[in-house]
């Protein structure tokens, strides 16, 4: 589940649930999301997206989603996040046998 070993629902704001409302109603309760060639899903969303990850509730920063595109978003930047975390790490530069002194 999405939400098991996240902090993330104690950090949203008690009013949440009219919050979300209002941002299903301004967006017609439509997936707003802008695909690559431009074309907008439209499909029916159910989910309030953070269009700039964190703790920012404005409604400037809230889309309606569907579930896919949420999915979809949510894990393309949790990817970007672990990439980050990852620590890299050169292996020496070894040399072919044949060629060595």
């Amino acid at each position: 589940m999405a939400w098991q070993g996240s902090t993330r629902r104690a950090r949203l704001p008690s009013d949440w649930a009219r919050i979300r409302r209002r941002v299903l109603r301004r967006d017609s309760s439509a997936c707003t999301n802008e695909f690559s060639d431009g074309r907008v899903c439209g499909e029916p969303a159910n989910q309030v997206d953070h269009i700039v990850p964190g703790d920012d509730h404005s409604m400037a920063n809230l889309r309606a989603l569907c579930a896919w595109c949420h999915a979809h978003k949510s894990a393309t930047e949790g990817g970007t996040a672990a990439a980050q975390k990852r620590v890299r790490t050169e292996r020496p530069k070894q040399t072919h046998p044949a060629l060595e002194d």
